[in-house]
């Protein structure tokens, strides 16, 4: 039986980059935080179906709740990097940049004793016009990245990217690409990799795809989910319809499908997938 991948990205429900422009930076340690209580459920979930996850912990997060980051890493998950003040790859100097996962690579590994070997960008934001983040990334000791969405969105995404894990590095330095999971249909790629398209589309649609994935294509999914998705209850951000929409829609059926999801398939870290797996063509 092929073992997926499962990953999280540790962040709060304030950090979403869709509520950008209505909390500000400046207003985030005044917010009420849930991040703590969300991850906790989460670990209990994966403690009792028995499955070990990556976590890729924002760094602005670690840096406010260091045993969040203790306990992850003694439950025996892997600890990864989500960057440290959630800014999207994108609209960042390659100076800031490495500065910003530099930071965050640090505390993460201070706080959990243990290499952070993988990093994931906010809101999946390496896309054609950031690619040199990449290089960045492994000059800066990271082993692989999982930022490049293989698909089409209003915000992210490189469509004609490779849909299963490949080799990104050069000018001597190895990085792999971890990309989270499609389904090719009509010469499109299509999402099944958990997130808003977990919560927004049927149930059926995600277990359907990794189905394919693990048993058509004998291919490993790459599955991730935020801990603010399980979380109901979060208090209601003013902000457009459409990003209400992606994030409000579903939230008390996600940890319910989540049990489910863990019962259907089989889950590891990601860097166990890719050390089975690596850069197969």
């Amino acid at each position: 039986m092929i073992s997926n991948a499962m990953t999280i990205d540790v962040e709060d429900y304030f950090q979403v980059s869709a509520f950008d422009g209505v909390v500000s930076r400046d207003a985030w340690d005044q917010m009420p935080s849930r991040v703590v209580a969300n991850t906790h459920k989460l670990l209990q979930l994966f403690d009792e179906a028995g499955v070990k996850a990556t976590f890729f912990v924002l760094g602005w997060v670690a840096e406010r709740h260091p045993k969040l980051v203790e306990e992850i890493a003694k439950s025996g998950h892997e600890l990864a990097s989500h960057g440290y003040g959630h800014r999207l790859v994108y609209d960042q100097s390659p100076e800031v940049f490495r500065a910003d996962v530099r930071r965050a690579k640090s505390l993460i590994e201070d706080l959990g004793g243990q290499p952070v070997r993988g990093y994931r960008a906010p809101s999946y934001s390496i896309t054609k016009k950031s690619l040199w983040a990449l290089d960045v990334l492994a000059e800066e000791g990271y082993a692989y990245d999982a930022s490049i969405f293989p698909i089409r969105h209003d915000r992210y995404g490189i469509p004609d990217a490779p849909r299963h894990p490949y080799s990104v590095g050069k000018n001597g330095h190895a990085l792999l690409e971890a990309p989270p999971s499609t389904v090719r249909m009509a010469g499109t790629n299509l999402p099944i990799a958990g997130g808003g398209y977990f919560r927004l589309l049927p149930y059926w649609w995600t277990r359907w795809g990794i189905a394919q994935l693990n048993n058509k294509e004998q291919r490993p999914a790459i599955f991730y989910l935020h801990p603010w998705e399980i979380d109901p209850d979060q208090p209601r951000l003013e902000a457009g319809a459409l990003s209400r929409f992606r994030h409000y829609r579903n939230l008390d059926k996600t940890e319910a499908r989540l049990k489910k999801l863990l019962a259907e398939f089989r889950f590891g870290t990601l860097a166990e997938l890719l050390a089975r797996h690596g850069a197969r063509s």
